[in-house]
């Protein structure tokens, strides 16, 4: 039976703070309302079938292939497309940690829906594998190894939490797998011009690289002024700034996950020194990098437990 807009109910949403991880084969009358939407992101693998997915005034239909990012607290429903008699996806709830804001900038429609319509065929396997994975990091008891994924023929996959920090953060990094092969240059297919993506993937995949304007512009094949000028178009900075910007969010992300000093934090971010670094950072964030770090406590996504 078809569900109409009026009929859907209020599904509930997990708490704050958690991962979990899951798949459903959802048949013609599968529908999820929740008008303060989730606590956490949720993300949307297609497989097989479509479905509807609406966020705040944005929506989408989302097919195989396609992956949907959910921002926290905006109203959200997504349904089986009325035309598809049931529609296969994984799906996931977790908290998306400093950096990937930007790089999910120009995938954003509004209201915190963000799509990824045609992510490029060579990457979904890995995709599906990334998740299959976080499925089974998020059932680690700590003991031994994580358990083996389940089966890549398994329509329904039972949701399972993430029980300690342990196994959050192995599902988190998984989770991130996913979204890093989605979102590279050569997974996905989003707004905006390729060779900038290219040279914001290049940035953010290791920002404490010696990056330059020239070195970026021949990686994507232009010439430096052309390549600057384009980055600038597309995404409102330069190229150095946007450098600068993805080696204090590489420095927060270490800081909040690690027990790194804040010496050996600047200089895996790509800072002369920890003066510079540290000048930066508070400029960026409004503290210093200890005050930063003691102030995440228990937002940082690796003390996750259920």
């Amino acid at each position: 039976m078809r569900v109409s807009a009026t009929d859907l109910r209020e599904t509930a949403a997990p708490p704050p703070g958690v991962v979990i991880v899951g798949r459903y084969d959802g048949q013609p009358d599968y529908a999820v309302r929740r008008t303060a939407g989730a606590p956490s992101w949720l993300l949307l693998w297609t497989e097989a079938g479509a479905g509807h997915v609406r966020q705040g005034g944005a929506g989408t239909v989302a097919g195989p292939g396609s992956l949907v990012l959910l921002a926290p607290g905006v109203r959200h429903t997504y349904r089986t497309a009325p035309d598809e008699e049931h529609w296969g996806l994984w799906w996931a709830h977790f908290m998306l940690r400093p950096g990937w804001e930007r790089r999910l900038r120009p995938y954003d429609l509004g209201s915190g829906c963000h799509v990824v319509p045609h992510v490029d065929p060579e990457a979904r396997p890995g995709i599906a594998a990334a998740l299959r994975q976080a499925h089974a990091d998020s059932r680690w008891t700590g003991a031994g190894a994580p358990p083996r994924p389940v089966s890549a023929t398994r329509r329904t996959v039972p949701a399972s939490v993430a029980t300690g920090p342990d196994a959050a953060a192995l599902a988190l990094g998984a989770v991130e797998r996913a979204l890093l092969l989605a979102t590279s240059p050569a997974g996905g297919t989003g707004p905006g011009d390729a060779r900038v993506r290219r040279a914001q993937a290049l940035i953010d995949a290791d920002p404490a690289a010696a990056h330059t304007v020239d070195s970026l512009a021949a990686a994507v094949a232009l010439s430096p002024s052309r390549f600057a000028h384009l980055f600038a178009r597309e995404t409102g900075s330069t190229p150095m700034r946007a450098l600068r910007e993805a080696r204090l969010r590489h420095a927060a992300c270490l800081l909040t996950s690690t027990e790194l000093t804040v010496a050996q934090v600047a200089a895996a971010s790509g800072f002369a020194g920890p003066f510079h670094f540290s000048h930066a950072f508070r400029a960026r964030y409004g503290s210093p990098p200890k005050a930063y770090r003691a102030a995440a406590g228990s937002d940082n996504p690796f003390s996750v437990t259920h």
